[in-house]
């Protein structure tokens, strides 16, 4: 029986936008995910989260339930938003995870975390991070090609993979009307919401340790990982740990090497355990 990896995506992109990377990684592992997370109403954005964590908790849940005889455990990988929550959903079930994987997810920490928070507060955070931009974000398109070139049009889309663009355009941006017009999947207030209550006391939670085996995957040119920097990340990652040539979006850009670079960390924490 093949290895469940459960995928977590980052926020605003639904996991289907990844399926070139499950592709590269089906051959292995047999790849769970939660198409949107944050579009229950039974869990809600909060701050740090506690409800998405929740939501991962229960979608592994319901497979664990589904399976005969004993409950396997699971890799937990996750992009940006997917791989806090991968870490947070290990911190409180460890006994159901093999280890994770986190693709530009830094770790915030000591008194940036404290800093994260007075931001928070003072809204300040809604400046500095994509937030802003969110609660003014275009929702529909009137066919599915007025959408590909507008997003083939903005630098950071322009990047991708091919593959990739055409998935985001065809699940993120699913037809919403008979004539062919598009809109938006990812709910831009719920995207606004996760931005706004980004987790502040996960460096405080991993002080000692993290209870599984960690890789991370860090982008070469990350605004997030400067921004927050790698002290923790590396100290919990260890060995685990690789560079990809990218932005923060780089398993968008580089699907195939990241896919590779998963099957990487999860194949030498599976020897070392």
């Amino acid at each position: 029986m093949k290895d469940i990896i459960h995928f977590s995506h980052a926020n605003g992109f639904p996991a289907s936008t990844y399926r070139t990377m499950f592709a590269e990684l089906s051959d292995d592992y047999d790849i769970r995910s939660i198409e949107r997370i944050g579009h229950d109403a039974r869990f809600p954005v909060t701050r740090d989260w506690p409800y998405l964590v929740d939501q991962l908790i229960d979608d592994m849940g319901r497979y664990r339930r589904e399976a005969d005889g004993d409950h396997p455990k699971v890799w937990l990988v996750g992009h940006s938003l997917g791989g806090y929550l991968s870490m947070m959903a290990a911190l409180k079930r460890p006994q159901w995870v093999k280890g994770v994987v986190m693709l530009d997810s830094p770790v915030i920490a000591g008194w940036k975390s404290g800093l994260l928070r007075v931001t928070q507060w003072t809204g300040l955070d809604e400046r500095l991070s994509p937030a802003a931009a969110t609660k003014k974000r275009r929702t529909r398109w009137a066919s599915r090609d007025e959408a590909w070139r507008h997003f083939l049009a903005k630098p950071a889309f322009a990047r991708w993979d091919e593959r990739m663009l055409s998935d985001y355009v065809d699940f993120g941006i699913p037809q919403a009307q008979a004539n062919g017009a598009r809109a938006l999947a990812f709910d831009r207030h719920v995207e606004y919401l996760i931005y706004r209550t980004l987790p502040h006391t996960l460096g405080a939670r991993l002080a000692h340790g993290a209870p599984v085996p960690v890789g991370f995957v860090a982008g070469t040119r990350s605004r997030e990982v400067r921004q927050v920097g790698l002290g923790m990340t590396r100290r919990i990652a260890g060995d685990y740990f690789e560079w990809m040539e990218g932005s923060h979006l780089f398993p968008m850009e580089r699907p195939i090497d990241t896919a590779r670079a998963v099957q990487r960390l999860l194949e030498a924490m599976r020897v070392s355990a």
